[in-house]
């Protein structure tokens, strides 16, 4: 145990004359991962996709209103209106400032702690002896205390460098939650914009198969058709009717979604009607190096300031192993006379001081610096998941706009095939070759391919948010009250 508390005190009582020592390991933010990329491969531009490729720029800035690149005034809007009225980013900002009043009340520590006491009673005094009577008086009391204790060891510095890194993991929180509150309403957006596309090019699908259902029924009723090809267009057409209630409840619950995150009620929303082509796809985009991901994700620098609070903890629990010196005084008055309370006949005052040693804790005091560094060990291994997660995530995203532009191209072509194909057997009919029903099947395989088209364009610019996030959302380059 001597050995134990020397190797723990020595370094503070070399340094004891300018009182900068604090126990405890001092705080190093992690290295930052040597990773040249994110995936094995160069990151190249994307193939060109409905006429356009994405090119990826290392060290392109990372704009704060990122969703400005889309070009649409009314997302603009609709994104102003969340950052002014979203009630989580409001309770975010309201967790910073309180974590930051905790931190200015942290501090108090490093100053004398003065008391002020006053009192007044009035009291029945009896000596005990036979034939004196007793008496009644008044006592006006004033006192005040002074005390103060050395932070020798540094613990009460740490516990503050532990309240400063509680700001940070806050201010970083606010940070994600601007991110996040940011992207989920423009996906909305533009999941709303795809449904809508899709309601469309449905509706003209159903529209085409209740012709066929018309042609086959009149020609079921000469003779020419059996009646099982008009049950199997009834089918068809049920089902695919049946697809536009699920198309328009996630429409309804897009509007819901915008309207919370914008803080209103849904019946308060009333919502702009975008579709896909009101959104124009950004051709820029920018890719940060791996060493300034993990300086730049507010989760990641959550993460780090939760392993720096954990760090200064160990601080506290080594301090409270050592020796406490508190110094104490105090003075007042007492007088049975409120008038003459504060005559030089009735002070008193006393000075002193206090060493306590923890002596025997039963190991309570050894096994919570044993904790500490236990819990130190889980924050920086969750730290360094975090990293993990950021970089998986940015990898997804840079493959997944690949496979965006590869699966566009090809329902760009499947549109173009069935469009081609449409015109020639129309081309037919006129010549009489083909029947009209056979139109109408090509009609339907254009519109299938359209409602491909449109789920792929979707899935592009989602992907493109998707980036924009992944990479931090550019919170550091936007101004101070735009995020809190």
């Amino acid at each position: 145990m001597r050995r134990r508390w020397l190797a723990l005190a020595l370094p503070c009582m070399v340094g004891m004359g300018s009182m900068a020592c604090a126990v405890g390991p001092d705080f190093h933010r992690p290295d930052a991962p040597t990773d040249k990329g994110y995936v094995p491969e160069p990151v190249k531009p994307t193939a060109v996709a409905d006429g356009q490729s994405q090119r990826f720029t290392e060290g392109l800035p990372v704009e704060p209103n990122w969703w400005r690149m889309l070009r649409c005034p009314a997302l603009d809007s609709i994104v102003s209106q969340a950052l002014a009225g979203n009630q989580s980013l409001e309770a975010a900002r309201a967790t910073l400032r309180q974590s930051q009043d905790s931190l200015r009340a942290g501090y108090g520590v490093f100053f004398p702690q003065v008391d002020a006491k006053a009192g007044a009673s009035r009291q029945l005094y009896n000596p005990g002896v036979p034939n004196v009577p007793s008496s009644t008086f008044n006592l006006f009391s004033l006192s005040g205390t002074v005390s103060y204790s050395l932070d020798i060891w540094g613990g009460q510095r740490r516990q503050v460098e532990a309240l400063g890194a509680a700001v940070d993991a806050q201010r970083y929180t606010l940070a994600a939650t601007y991110v996040i509150l940011t992207s989920n309403v423009v996906d909305a957006v533009i999941a709303q914009a795809a449904y809508r596309d899709e309601i469309e090019v449905t509706k003209a699908t159903v529209a085409l198969l209740s012709e066929q259902v018309r042609i086959a029924n009149a020609q079921a009723s000469g003779g020419t058709t059996p009646y099982s090809t008009v049950l199997t267009l009834q089918s068809q057409l049920a089902s695919t009717e049946a697809t536009l209630p699920p198309l328009e409840e996630k429409i309804d619950q897009a509007a819901d979604l915008l309207a919370t995150l914008t803080g209103r009620t849904p019946a308060s929303w009333k919502e702009p009607t975008l579709v896909l082509s009101d959104l124009r796809l950004p051709k820029d985009l920018p890719i940060s190096v791996p060493s300034q991901l993990v300086r730049q994700r507010p989760d990641v620098l959550v993460a780090e300031a939760e392993l720096h609070g954990a760090n200064a903890t160990i601080g506290v629990a080594t301090a409270a192993m050592l020796p406490n010196i508190t110094l104490s005084a105090g003075g007042g008055a007492n007088n049975n006379s409120l008038g003459d309370l504060l005559s030089s006949s009735s002070p008193f005052w006393s000075l002193g001081a206090g060493v306590t040693q923890p002596i025997f804790h039963g190991g309570a005091l050894y096994y919570q610096r044993k904790a500490a560094i236990d819990a130190r060990d889980a924050v920086a291994a969750q730290y360094r998941q975090t990293v993990l997660g950021a970089f998986q995530q940015v990898a997804d995203t840079l493959r997944g706009l690949g496979h965006d532009a590869d699966t566009l191209t090809a329902q760009t072509e499947a549109v173009e095939t069935a469009e081609k194909a449409m015109h020639l057997i129309q081309a037919n009919y006129q010549a009489g070759i083909v029947t009209y029903l056979q139109v109408l099947v090509a009609d339907e395989q254009y519109l299938t391919a359209k409602l491909g088209y449109v789920q792929a364009v979707g899935q592009r610019l989602q992907d493109t948010v998707a980036l924009y996030v992944a990479l931090g959302g550019g919170w550091w380059n936007a101004p101070a009250a735009s995020h809190g």
